[in-house]
């Protein structure tokens, strides 16, 4: 028994300093105000508001509950050993095994340390040189990216969709919602290069494609990163989507250009133009957080021009022919089962980066 309470000590030791380092006092108290705010009737005058502080009440339930439950577990086996009785230790030791699995799986969040990584995220794809071909390349990674998100409890709302003349799409943007988006999938973060026979091509011939991916921090709030106006050129124009009689008539579409770092961000989703600005500012806002944390830079005031995303930086390789295999430049993994992964299994990819 005496074996079993070193065990159960350890694990309790642990856990407190796991709950210390994801600051879980703090966020137990941010908590308790969300759900006050939330049960008053005034709240709910402000949709979009309510809406706001209903989704961080989830999320931060979905975070903290795990670890409380875990804690409760430690604290009864504690008081179930201290009963003493040999006749309990395959009981007892059961369920320390147990709890030791949950701690272990828990503790992954122990990776999320980076000043954004608790933050939805907007992932914007767009396919490069090679018309309709890279295109299609564009589209089989968007629907890798949904099959993964659909396995792993993210909620993915699109943007923004523009379908290519043939195939496959040009550029495509959702926001993702889920505990710990950003950091989870910060990873994808750069060029995706394919190497298959081309299905668009007569003779059949291999070919190579590329396309980026683009995972930003969604930053609400001018707060966390602030923008001055007179850094902004903000264009409107006629949106060039299909959809409401509306869409082509009114100048709906806006441009943001951040000038210091000459950084465009344009959203034309056939909605209002209020609605289409505010998507805008979120995602420089995002492009301006990356920038900074690529660039190590104290305030983005301290942001170099045209130094992030870049074509060049090619972070993974999908060859489907003459061999098939998908490898990480960064961290060297790699996976023979090129569908499995096509088909939405990047965890390991994700694990080994966040590892690394």
């Amino acid at each position: 028994m005496e074996e079993l309470k070193k065990r159960l000590a350890e694990l309790k030791q642990s856990v407190d300093e796991s709950w210390s380092k994801l600051d879980l006092d703090n966020k137990f108290d941010e908590l308790s105000k969300l759900e006050a705010e939330i049960s008053e009737p005034e709240l709910w005058n402000n949709p979009e508001r309510a809406k706001e502080k209903n989704e961080n009440f989830t999320h931060l339930s979905q975070e903290i509950t795990p670890w409380q439950l875990l804690r409760t577990q430690i604290n009864d086996l504690s008081d179930l050993i201290n009963l003493g009785g040999e006749d309990l230790r395959e009981e007892i030791s059961d369920q320390l095994d147990a709890m030791q699995e949950s701690y272990l799986s828990l503790k992954k969040a122990l990776r999320f340390t980076g000043e954004f990584d608790h933050a939805n995220a907007i992932l914007r794809l767009t396919a490069g040189v090679g018309g309709t071909e890279a295109m299609d390349w564009t589209s089989m990674l968007e629907r890798m990216y949904l099959r993964f998100f659909e396995r792993n409890d993210f909620k993915a709302t699109l943007i923004e969709r523009i379908a290519g003349e043939e195939a496959g799409i040009k550029t495509a943007v959702y926001e993702i919602s889920g505990i710990n988006a950003y950091g989870t999938l910060k990873s994808e973060h750069g060029v995706h290069r394919l190497v298959r026979l081309s299905p668009f091509n007569a003779d059949n011939l291999r070919q190579t494609s590329f396309s980026l991916v683009e995972v930003l921090p969604v930053i609400k709030s001018d707060t966390e990163i602030k923008i001055d106006e007179k850094d902004l050129r903000i264009d409107v124009y006629h949106s060039g989507g299909h959809g409401g009689q509306s869409v082509n008539t009114t100048n709906s579409a806006v441009r943001i250009t951040h000038l210091p770092t000459n950084t465009v961000v344009a959203i034309q989703n056939e909605r209002s133009q209020l609605q289409n600005k505010e998507k805008a500012m979120e995602i420089l806002r995002g492009k301006l957080a990356q920038m900074k944390i690529e660039q190590q830079a104290e305030s983005i005031d301290k942001l170099r021009a045209g130094e992030s995303a870049k074509w060049g930086q090619q972070i993974r390789n999908y060859v489907l022919q003459p061999y098939k295999l998908v490898k990480d430049t960064r961290t060297k993994h790699e996976e023979t089962d090129t569908d499995a992964v096509l088909d939405g299994d990047i965890m390991p990819f994700i694990d080994s980066f966040l590892e690394q």
